[in-house]
């Protein structure tokens, strides 16, 4: 199997029992944990710093919930059984936005054999009605290659653990033909990994190499969870090819794609194109320089005059750069279409089309002063109809008046859901 409940490297200290989720709130902390079969549990807790643990609750229950605490405050905390014990974990209090899905402090390093933040949100929604959302483990210097699995049976109001996959990093699940897929690379750089769920995403089988890495640091497959296409019988993904490093600085855009009936387990089934790196004789006017000139993280749509494009973040701030993708020969080299002015800073986004409104949207992280062009906490809400003049909606997360060094509302991923958008971001 590729999916584990819970994955336990060796050499590593996962715990006796295993806390698979976590959600600060403004003076409480909810927890979970993974039944062992005893009859009850035991809560420990204390104050960052503090010598002692104190004896908070026993329950009976797989979940705990510590409350009348200080906000705005670091708390270590842990469950016991007898001779079993848990990790002690680490969160703080504060206000949240939304829903939490699950919450990773940090300095808690139950997970740095893969990494220290969750990223890469991905979620989708089953026919039958529950979501699936999933985060990988990201740091730098880090291997990169777990994620976590969640589920909510009541449209996103509660969510819990569901399972991780290991190796995975830079997930996407989606629905095709009623099964849960997770297309993903091994690590950062690494293979591109496909596989299947058959019961709903508990678990998914070995997955399945349909393209190589590098195998080397900071070269290979890049890719970020974004939506899937289907268009004139196929599908279609985006991804890349590229190095952060200094000798190597560029990404070049590619587009994988296969017939929407064929096995997509099957790799001699997905075409990709040659990958299709930018120059700035391509955007004479946008007067780029080399370092400005990454596209990365590429949104597939449909244009209005039915032209199949990749929509990419761009290194210049305020721009997108657009790709032209042939239908007729997938696999030939993307033609470089047009920049788009597109006041979205250099950070991942989405574009979805609305078949109700007939209307483009995208979440993304919206410019509101270009001497902080790296500033992700404002996420905002555009609209165009025709890819090319975009208007703002609304700003549905404005935390401006926060350090935007320290906070961000980022990659978010969304769905069309009914008369609603339901987003999901990290």
């Amino acid at each position: 199997l590729w999916s584990y409940t819970p994955y336990r490297p060796l050499l590593t200290e996962v715990g006796d029992i295993y806390i698979c989720r976590i959600v600060p709130g403004k003076t409480s902390i909810h927890f979970e944990w993974l039944d062992t079969d005893d009859d009850q549990y035991t809560v420990f807790y204390r104050k960052r710093g503090e010598k002692r643990f104190c004896l908070y609750q026993t329950v009976t229950a797989t979940e705990c919930d510590i409350v009348k605490l200080e906000t705005e405050t670091d708390y270590e905390f842990y469950v016991q059984s007898g001779a079993k014990k848990s990790r002690v974990r680490l969160a703080r209090t504060g206000e949240s936005i939304g829903v939490v899905v699950n919450y990773l402090h940090p300095d808690d390093e139950a997970y740095n054999f893969s990494g220290r933040y969750l990223c890469s949100p991905s979620f989708v929604r089953h026919p039958d009605g529950y979501l699936l959302a999933s985060m990988d483990l990201f740091s730098h210097n880090k291997p990169q290659n777990l994620t976590l699995i969640f589920r909510s049976d009541d449209d996103g109001e509660s969510w819990h653990y569901v399972n991780e996959l290991f190796p995975c990093y830079w997930g996407q699940l989606f629905v095709h033909r009623g099964d849960i897929y997770m297309l993903s690379c091994s690590t950062e750089y690494g293979d591109l990994l496909i596989s299947r769920s058959a019961d709903g995403g508990f678990t998914f089988p070995a997955p399945v190499s349909i393209l190589r890495g590098s195998n080397e640091t900071w070269r290979g497959v890049h890719k970020s969870p974004q939506n899937m296409l289907y268009h004139n019988g196929r599908i279609y993904v985006s991804l890349e090819w590229g190095s952060w490093r200094n000798d190597e600085y560029h990404h070049a855009a590619m587009m994988m794609s296969c017939d929407e009936n064929a096995d997509l387990l099957v790799p001699e089934n997905w075409s990709f194109t040659e990958p299709k790196k930018f120059t700035p004789s391509d955007a004479p006017e946008l007067e780029t320089m080399p370092e400005c000139t990454i596209t990365i993280e590429g949104s597939p749509v449909v244009s209005p005059d039915w032209k199949l494009l990749n929509f990419m973040r761009f290194g210049k701030p305020g721009y997108a750069i657009v790709y032209e993708a042939n239908i007729k020969e997938p696999e030939e080299i993307l033609k470089f279409s047009k920049c788009v002015k597109f006041d979205g800073h250099y950070s991942k986004f989405m574009i979805c089309y609305d078949e109700i409104t007939k209307k483009y949207f995208t979440l993304a992280n919206y410019i509101y002063d270009y001497e902080k062009n790296l500033a992700r906490n404002v996420l905002t809400l555009m609209v165009s109809d025709d890819l090319d003049n975009w208007e703002v909606v609304e700003h549905v997360i404005d935390m401006r008046d926060s350090p935007w060094e320290k906070v961000a509302c980022q990659y978010a991923f969304f769905e069309f859901d009914k008369d609603d958008i339901i987003y999901y971001c990290r």
